[in-house]
């Protein structure tokens, strides 16, 4: 399951990250979104645009294509 295929409002744990770009994940790494944390997605903007989540107590904008391929349990 991706970070995408969540529902508003539900959590879930990142199990793997490594299909994103390198740049991209250690700047998602630095700000807390690693592999066992809980993740909660906040809301999806319409039109393919980008999908809000909340990590250790902030929320991060991410780009839709990158979120696909978070994966999460």
């Amino acid at each position: 399951m991706n970070l995408t295929d969540l529902q508003q409002g539900k959590t879930a744990v990142v199990l793997d990250v490594t299909k994103l770009n390198d740049i991209v994940k250690q700047r998602l790494i630095d700000m807390g979104l690693v592999e066992g944390q809980e993740v909660c997605l906040k809301c999806t903007m319409p039109f393919g645009g980008p999908v809000m989540v909340e990590v250790c107590g902030q929320c991060l904008s991410l780009r839709r294509k990158e979120a696909s391929r978070i994966g999460v349990r």
